[in-house]
């Protein structure tokens, strides 16, 4: 419910979605690890859901190549690295006559017996040595020099990152960043099949951290291209119908996902009523009905750890009866970002396996209407742990979306082998304005005593996706307490947008706390149950441009890789 115009940006992905709404298959075309000289590719598979065919090549000399882009952040530590040396006279000699190649892409014309296609596309990341830099600056000059490779002509880039000894995934970063300006949105690719950015792209490794970069680069690609198709494509194409039927394609015939869907609207009811409140004006409409959708996936070996994930899936947010207005629905088609990260965070787990661990997602798909039969503020919904909760404004519909699913996860990771709960939403205005573009982690006690957001915090800036963690205090959690005396247990919030509240990404954190029962679960417990409610913001960047998602990076890096 982002009150504020800052939601999210563009994204879809990689296959042909045919009369309902895709065709992924999931038996998907893996690119393999192709060696030097593969030859041309045929046009790309639609039912895969890689960007573009991915392969690794052995030298900057392979003729299935029309152009090279090398990332770096310095000429010395280019002429260091062996496989590229012999471009080093070249790039030298072109920095003297412009400086501003350090820190900005250019191409650069180089003899074809050095190159066999002539084209040298350098993407100088500027300097990368102060307090504030970051890997960032790879994947940022990484995607700058694709979209001008692109324009150039390029469909055959082979993509080289010069390493640098403090950031050991610079070559990750950069081919993921590279690949951003790739993406086909969904409904073009729908309507145009046999339209591709690029007809291949190829990674060449060189420095120390390379062992798994195909293997990684291809799940992290696939994870993408399921977060941006779910999270960006619009309202109706995207309906929560059409959503539970994009991941029944995305993960057919999976062996390690299942995938359970509930679209009876009673069950829905029942079990999740705040949810199915939230949806109520929307269910007059079939084709807007809620769907409730349950990811689950075990690795191999003995479970050492359980995750409960549980995602804002709004397809759109009207605000309902206390409707957006002067522009600022705008981009609500993305309040089901939360949602797409945890079905990308499930294909990235299916692509890499993990051992030992549990995961159990939940989406909440729902759309916001407004409408004679919609939610209003003054109802008193008495939620799936029992809890009274006063509605006061219904355009804080996502910490309801999300509730009843939470406290369902709350029941089982009681019986489950060392449970964390996390909760992942475009929750709030107030989180871009305390943040900006960095998602916002908020841990309970339990969750805090086991570091797990330190964890992936420390994972995320390693991977090029920082976030930031945020406490909650005392009152925080007195906010949510009713003014009604005993006819609620708790408000909602207020009536006031987050980003005119104090502590405004703090509250619903504290409220989904006190609503799902965790606060019977803290530290002076006998059954601590650890929790993280993760408020992304906008951090996955605004409509309507491709997006580089959000914190799906982190998530992976901090639970899997």
């Amino acid at each position: 419910v982002l009150p504020f115009s800052l939601l999210s940006c563009r994204i879809e992905f990689a296959s042909s979605l045919s009369s309902s709404i895709l065709s992924i298959a999931s038996t998907h075309t893996h690119s393999t690890n192709s060696l030097a000289g593969i030859g041309r590719q045929p046009t790309m598979n639609r039912t895969s859901l890689l960007t573009t065919h991915l392969h690794k090549a052995l030298s900057i000399t392979d003729t299935a190549y029309d152009g090279v882009i090398v990332v770096s952040h310095s000429a010395a530590a280019l002429a260091a690295c062996p496989q590229l040396q012999q471009l080093s006279p070249a790039v030298e000699k072109y920095l003297e006559l412009n400086r501003t190649a350090n820190h900005s892409a250019c191409v650069i014309p180089v003899d074809k017996s050095l190159l066999p296609s002539g084209r040298l596309i350098y993407a100088g990341t500027g300097i990368v040595s102060r307090d504030y830099d970051d890997v960032r600056r790879f994947g940022h000059a990484a995607r700058d020099a694709l979209k001008l490779a692109l324009g150039a002509g390029v469909k055959h880039p082979l993509l080289v990152t010069v390493p640098h000894k403090n950031f050991p995934q610079a070559e990750l970063v950069s081919a993921l960043g590279a690949l951003q300006p790739a993406y086909i949105p969904l409904h073009v690719k729908d309507d145009e099949p046999e339209k591709q950015t690029l007809a291949s792209f190829g990674v060449l490794p060189v420095g120390d951290s390379t062992s798994r970069l195909l293997e990684i680069l291809e799940a992290m690609d696939e994870a993408f291209t399921v977060t941006r198709d779910i999270g960006e494509t619009g309202p109706e194409r995207m309906a929560p119908p059409k959503v539970a039927a994009y991941l029944e394609k995305a993960f057919a015939g999976s062996k390690s996902v299942k995938l359970i869907i509930t679209d009876d609207q009673a069950v829905i009811e029942k079990e999740y009523p705040l949810m199915a409140a939230v949806n109520r004006s929307a269910n007059t409409v079939e084709r807007h009905r809620a769907r409730h959708i349950r990811l689950e996936y075990q690795g191999e070996g003995e479970v050492q750890a359980t995750y409960y994930l549980v995602g804002k899936g709004v397809t759109l947010d009207t605000g309902g009866c206390d409707l957006k207005v002067g522009g600022s629905m705008w981009g609500m088609c993305r309040d089901k970002y939360g949602a797409a990260v945890v079905a990308g965070f499930f294909k990235a787990l299916e692509k890499l396996q993990p051992k030992n661990i549990k995961v159990v997602g939940q989406l909440g798909v729902v759309r916001n209407s407004i409408g004679s039969n919609a939610y209003s503020c003054d109802e008193i919904i008495t939620s799936r742990s029992g809890k009274r909760i006063h509605i006061y404004n219904t355009d804080a519909e996502g910490r309801l979306v999300m509730l009843d699913p939470l406290t369902k996860a709350c029941e089982e990771a009681q019986t489950a082998v060392n449970p964390h709960l996390m909760t992942v939403a475009t929750l709030t205005g107030h989180e871009v304005l305390t943040y900006g573009y960095y998602a916002s982690f908020m841990d309970n006690g339990p969750a805090k005593r086991d570091g797990l957001s330190a964890a992936i915090q420390k994972a995320g800036d390693e991977f090029g996706q920082p976030i930031e963690i945020t406490r909650l205090h005392h009152e925080d959690f007195a906010f949510h307490l009713p003014d009604s005396g005993a006819a609620a247990h708790l408000r909602q919030g207020n009536t006031k947008p987050s980003v005119q509240t104090v502590r405004g990404h703090m509250g619903p954190a504290a409220f989904l706390i006190q609503g799902s029962r965790l606060d019977e679960h803290g530290l002076d417990s006998s059954s601590p149950i650890p929790f993280t409610h993760v408020d992304m913001g906008s951090c996955e960047g605004e409509h309507p441009h491709t997006s580089y998602p959000n914190p799906l990076v982190a998530l992976v890096a901090g639970l899997v890789i």
